[in-house]
């Protein structure tokens, strides 16, 4: 079958006078449910529907596979059964239209459960060849560009995404069971914060201002905590101007929560909490297999030291270096850091010697100051900042602050950062003076988190790449062929 000759088919169809694309077709039951409770259904007249993924003819008997939302399952069409009319039809519907089937609830003759069709109603037909199910659609790039296919062809892939989306309900779920209360906040920002990235820009028509993408949804969040909202957190839509890797997409999700009253500690013990009980949920143990590889969320997670660990493994105290020392490590260390600032190779430093031994849960504590300016000192030592971040599997999934409240400190590191920015890091953010003046009226002191719902859904759906757990991740713009 071609495209040309499924086109045919619907201009037939069209002639017969049948509706190729009705508006509804009521009282179905889910595939799933008519599976999981066949005893229940068995000699019941039912309907069905879904998208015909397997079509065969044995003599006078259709067998079709159809899958609808949650399942599949075998339809039987008996040409003394079902009459010369839908057996007609049949013949002008082809794999990958959707059909609505009324019928008895049986076995075949080899055991499998299924549906023999009485009446069958055309709901949509299709105009273009389904890929070959082993062969047609491997290819990365096309996967990923027409996921549509994918989900279609490649069944794993429709789980991944039920996986993700009981991820993002336990997680909402766990945060409201505290007493959290959720907050959507601006994606159009005209001043970008919160993180170090280089932002997407776009323009505001109705008021002539050129705005950008939000790299982080935390200065926002943080005027709610100065306005008197004590557990806030929000689902975010995030917008990086970066490279396409395995772990990294240009749109990606994450959670970021605020507690008032809270320091980095507490958030510790309740990130055991919440992703201890993710596990269990998603894979019923708190020992989860990934890539092979045994990961053990049982609590308390592992702790190491960001500054101590460096040290040991390479000689080199990063905690308190100057822009010209790190050219120099950079340089010793062979590292491929694009910016050759202090805060880019003591990050690159942490890339080659500790984060891939950090496979099961376990928390990096205590970053150099420099490297983090939305957070507190680390209390006794000033070179230091009160921040962990959760590494799984040698991926980043958490990072967590004692926030800065104080606002004239708040200022100075921005100013540093802002000087960086002017020498030519583009990944870091100018200054924000409205959030300054929020802050300057007072914030209580906070814990903060946020946590990457991707490359945890990575883990729990046992996948290397982050575009395999995007329902639409970021691909180059097809090529199109000269004609």
């Amino acid at each position: 079958m071609t495209d040309e000759g499924k086109r045919n088919k619907l201009n037939r169809i069209i002639e017969k006078g049948i509706n190729p694309y009705p508006y509804s077709y009521n009282d179905r039951k889910e595939i799933s449910d008519v599976i999981s409770n066949f005893d229940d259904y068995e000699g019941s007249d039912i309907r069905i529907a879904g998208r015909i993924i397997g079509m065969r003819r044995m003599g006078s008997l259709f067998f079709m596979d159809i899958l609808d939302g949650e399942g599949k399952m075998q339809a039987i069409a008996r040409e003394n059964y079902i009459g010369k009319e839908y057996m007609e039809l049949l013949g002008l519907i082809d794999i990958g239209d959707i059909i609505g089937i009324f019928g008895t609830i049986t076995k075949s003759k080899r055991g499998e459960k299924s549906i023999d069709a009485k009446e069958i109603t055309l709901l949509s037909k299709s105009l273009r060849v389904l890929p070959e199910k082993f062969h047609g659609l491997k290819d990365i790039e096309i996967r990923y560009r027409k996921r549509y296919l994918d989900m279609i062809i490649n069944p794993d892939v429709r789980e991944y995404f039920r996986v993700r989306a009981r991820i993002l309900r336990y997680m909402r779920d766990f945060l409201d069971s505290k007493g959290y209360l959720e907050f959507e906040t601006p994606i159009l920002q005209s001043v970008y914060g919160g993180a170090n990235a280089k932002p997407f820009k776009t323009h505001f028509n109705a008021i002539d201002s050129d705005v950008f993408l939000r790299i982080s949804d935390e200065l926002y969040l943080k005027k709610l905590l100065v306005g008197g909202f004590e557990k806030i957190y929000e689902v975010s839509r995030d917008f990086r101007n970066e490279d396409i890797d395995t772990t990294h997409n240009p749109e990606f999700t994450i959670i970021e929560c605020y507690e008032a009253y809270k320091d980095y500690e507490d958030y510790m013990h309740m990130v055991e909490e919440m992703v201890s009980g993710l596990a269990k949920e998603i894979a019923g143990s708190e020992v989860v297999t990934y890539q092979g590889i045994k990961l053990d969320f049982r609590t308390p997670f592992r702790r190491v030291y960001f500054v101590d660990e460096i040290k040991d493994k390479s000689g080199i105290d990063i905690s308190d270096i100057t822009d010209k020392e790190a050219e120099e490590i950079a340089a010793k260390e062979g590292l491929k850091v694009r910016i050759k600032n202090r805060y880019h190779v003591a990050d690159g430093l942490f890339d080659k010697y500790i984060k891939p031994e950090l496979q099961n849960p376990t928390f990096v504590l205590d970053f150099p100051g420099y490297m983090c300016p939305l957070t507190k000192d680390k209390r006794g030592n000033k070179k230091l900042s009160e921040r962990f971040e959760l590494y799984i599997a040698g991926y980043e999934e958490a990072n967590s602050y004692s926030e800065l409240t104080d606002p004239v400190e708040q200022r100075r590191k921005f100013m540093e950062q802002d000087a960086e920015r002017r020498k030519g890091d583009d990944e870091a953010p100018p200054i924000d003076e409205d959030f300054l003046e929020a802050i300057e009226f007072g914030m209580p002191p906070t814990a903060g988190l946020g946590i990457s719902i991707d490359r945890i859904a990575m883990i729990l759906t046992d996948n290397v790449s982050i575009k395999e757990v995007i329902a639409f991740p970021a691909v180059r713009p097809e090529k199109k062929s000269k004609e």
